[in-house]
């Protein structure tokens, strides 16, 4: 039986304030979930725009190395079988992937997904460091995927500062940098996705 450990308060899953929740899930959840993808090893970098505005409101990494994860700083997907440590979550595989940027594009978002390939030693050291970098406050998504990415070889550049789509403007300036874009008509209170999770089994997405 999954045991999840609060270590703070949760605070309400609002995807614009980017709403944290700091929780450390049970060692034995995290090793079996554990998803190694047969992709190159990447880094991507999730960016949820604002329609019709084109605001930032949320920014994510999601590492390809020995495993694939999600660095979610300050973010509100949950999932039963996704276990969580501090913003990390893992066992992100295809169809996880796509329940995330599923319940994050909607009527009033879509979801930006730029990838840049890296050596699976840069990806494993982006994923120590996101692991180590500890639970995000409130609306610092950005700061923290910042701090993260500057501390690889090849992403040192990073930007600091609140805006995913500032972030998101230098991370396409990197070389080989590919990109995907998800749109969705979903309401805006994730009602039809968190139905679409029950099951477990993703059937109606990406959508680009």
């Amino acid at each position: 039986m999954k045991r999840r450990v609060f270590l703070a308060a949760s605070l309400p899953a609002v995807l614009a304030a980017c709403g944290a929740d700091n929780v450390w899930d049970d060692a034995e959840e995290v090793r079996k979930a554990r998803f190694v993808s047969d992709e190159a090893p990447s880094i991507t970098l999730f960016t949820v725009i604002g329609i019709p505005r084109g605001q930032g409101g949320h920014s994510a990494l999601m590492i390809n190395g020995s495993q694939r994860v999600i660095y979610d700083p300050a973010g509100s997907w949950k999932h039963p079988r996704i276990p969580e440590r501090h913003d990390v979550l893992y066992g992100i595989t295809d169809n996880f992937k796509n329940f995330y940027i599923d319940y994050h594009a909607r009527s009033t978002y879509w979801v930006a997904e730029d990838s840049v390939p890296v050596t699976r030693e840069v990806a494993d050291l982006a994923i120590r460091r996101a692991e180590a970098n500890g639970a995000a406050n409130k609306s610092f998504c950005a700061v923290e995927t910042g701090t993260v990415l500057r501390g690889a070889p090849g992403f040192q550049g990073a930007p600091s500062g609140f805006s995913p789509i500032k972030l998101r403007n230098w991370f396409m300036t990197l070389p080989g940098v590919t990109s995907k874009r998800h749109h969705d008509g979903d309401p805006a209170n994730n009602h039809n996705v968190l139905i679409r999770q029950k099951d477990g089994q993703f059937t109606g997405y990406p959508r680009t």
